[in-house]
């Protein structure tokens, strides 16, 4: 039996050689790749049947977690792990808390990427060595009210982020400015907030002070 696994990652040449280091070994696997989220959505709308996909945070197009936060509401069946080269214990922490299966450093050996890869497919957890999961704090309650909303409502709050106003998300979404209203309600009520303004607060607390170095990568 082949396992389908799709490689996301905004840089060809990594994505070619984690694919080069994954190929060839014991247990048939096939691959996909995707060079943003885009590519990945157009490819599990086709064919939900997917083992695992391996993700990385930082491409265009997201911020922060919001790429993760769309394939688990879009995809919430498919399993994910994280390939970053962020090492910070609390980004990995967040990744377990929107629903992540594993998270794994660019920097590792093939040895411990062929593990991670067999142990999750295998329905484990891959953890980095040194990473507790334990405790609970307000930004893993704000992640647990962010994980419910739906794709749609994850885009306009992104966009709300991003300073548009109803209208201007209406034509960025071709939907209509009272569907605009509706989500961004919904988004309130989720988020347990009274104005559109502290959702994007509550939004930006998840990424305040953890994504430091994806910003810097992004601009590098």
């Amino acid at each position: 039996m082949n396992h389908r696994i799709i490689i996301v990652d905004d840089h060809p040449l990594f994505r070619a050689a984690l694919r080069q280091t994954l190929e060839g070994r014991d247990g048939g696997m096939v691959f996909e790749e995707a060079g943003d989220i885009e590519g990945l959505s157009a490819a599990l709308e086709a064919n939900r049947d997917c083992d695992l996909v391996l993700l990385d945070l930082n491409m265009p197009g997201v911020r922060g977690f919001s790429g993760l936060l769309l394939l688990r509401a879009q995809f919430p069946e498919v399993p994910v792990m994280i390939v970053s080269a962020v090492e910070d214990t609390a980004v990995i922490r967040r990744c377990f808390d929107l629903g992540a299966s594993g998270f794994l450093s660019k920097s590792e050996t093939a040895a411990r990427i062929r593990e991670s890869i067999d142990t999750i497919l295998a329905g484990g957890l891959w953890v980095p060595d040194g990473v507790s999961l334990d405790g609970h704090d307000e930004q893993t309650e704000v992640l647990g009210r962010l994980a419910t909303l739906t794709p749609q409502q994850i885009r306009v709050l992104m966009m709300l982020s991003d300073g548009l106003m109803n209208k201007q998300i209406a034509y960025e979404l071709s939907i209509s400015e009272a569907t605009v209203k509706a989500h961004v309600s919904a988004i309130l009520q989720k988020l347990n907030v009274d104005s559109r303004t502290q959702a994007v607060i509550a939004a930006a607390k998840i990424e305040q002070g953890q994504f430091a170095q994806l910003v810097e990568d992004q601009q590098a």
